[in-house]
């Protein structure tokens, strides 16, 4: 007599097969293998090498100087400070250990810094771990937004310039 659908069934999945998928990598719906380490921390990596070939760059070529990493579009044209104004030469007083120096180039830049290592860990550590991303909410977002636009207005006006604008 012919073997049963169901016994055929039962002996082509070993019993051991769950304890093969029950780590936090699993399959999708279609039965495609999940990717592999490598591809997953690929984004967090790629990020951590541009830093590194930046703040090479920096160390290298220092941004101190007119006109050597670019001009900022919006000084150029206004004379406003931009919040990103002084970000590169306050990174590369970082780099080199100058906390002063990095404050009076850009001051939200120094403090942004702390959080934005924490996430690129936080992203890393899921990546590495099959999880997925941190949903972020929209309000924490229009928040950063309003502190980065409320820093830009603040480092213009003439009463704040002196502790708020590149020097």
């Amino acid at each position: 007599m012919a073997p049963t659908v169901s016994t055929e069934l039962e002996h082509a999945v070993p019993e051991h097969a769950e304890a093969l998928t029950a780590g936090p990598v699993r399959a999708d719906l279609t039965g495609a293998p999940a990717p592999g380490l490598g591809y997953r921390v690929r984004g967090p990596l790629a990020v951590a090498a541009g830093a590194v070939v930046l703040g090479g760059g920096l160390l290298l070529h220092s941004p101190g100087r007119a006109g050597a990493w670019g001009f900022c579009p919006l000084y150029a044209f206004t004379g406003l400070y931009c919040p990103l104004c002084g970000g590169l030469r306050a990174t590369a007083d970082l780099l080199r250990g100058d906390l002063a120096g990095a404050w009076a180039m850009n001051p939200l830049w120094v403090l942004a810094v702390g959080p934005v290592a924490l996430v690129w860990v936080d992203w890393l550590r899921r990546r590495v771990r099959g999880r997925p991303a941190l949903a972020v909410p929209a309000t924490v977002w229009w928040v950063v937004l309003g502190v980065v636009l409320a820093f830009g207005v603040a480092r213009n006006l003439p009463l704040l310039h002196g502790l708020l604008g590149p020097r």
